[in-house]
């Protein structure tokens, strides 16, 4: 990505719901990048609560998204995010010419029990980690 470097990348998570995945991304990019990249999350059919299980399971590795609380996804967020990440919301999702899209595929915690979100979430962390690597290199590289 080529980005104007006095610009902070911003990040879109987005799932159906905005009540799980979309969360634990937005929770996990908020931590690791520390204010260097701005984050939102948003759903197409946003539930009206975060998921218990879903705050469980992060309060379990130290984020607390227990005050998140799910946000429609509107066509200006999309508009100004660099990156917009989708995660099982199909067709619903804006497309815009120029944007960087990635359609994560993960499995919906919806409606399960800690015991199989916390795979979910341990996944998610992984991409998010990724992601942060690329978004920013010399912050990664400083870590070295």
């Amino acid at each position: 990505m080529t980005a104007d470097p006095a610009k902070k990348p911003s990040v879109l998570f987005v799932c159906v719901h905005n009540a799980g995945r979309s969360q634990m991304a937005a929770g996990f990019l908020a931590s690791l990048a520390r204010g260097a990249i701005e984050v939102r999350s948003a759903g197409t059919q946003p539930s009206h609560e975060v998921s218990p299980s879903v705050v469980e399971a992060m309060a379990d590795v130290g984020i607390d998204i227990s005050g998140e609380v799910p946000k429609e996804l509107t066509t200006d967020a999309v508009q100004e995010a660099d990156v917009v990440i989708t995660m099982g919301c199909g067709d619903e999702c804006p497309v815009f010419p120029g944007k960087r899209y990635e359609d994560w595929e993960l499995a919906d915690p919806a409606g399960k029990g800690i015991e199989s979100v916390r795979p979910i979430r341990d996944e998610i962390r992984t991409r998010v980690e990724a992601l942060v690597t690329e978004l920013l290199p010399a912050r990664h590289a400083d870590a070295q």
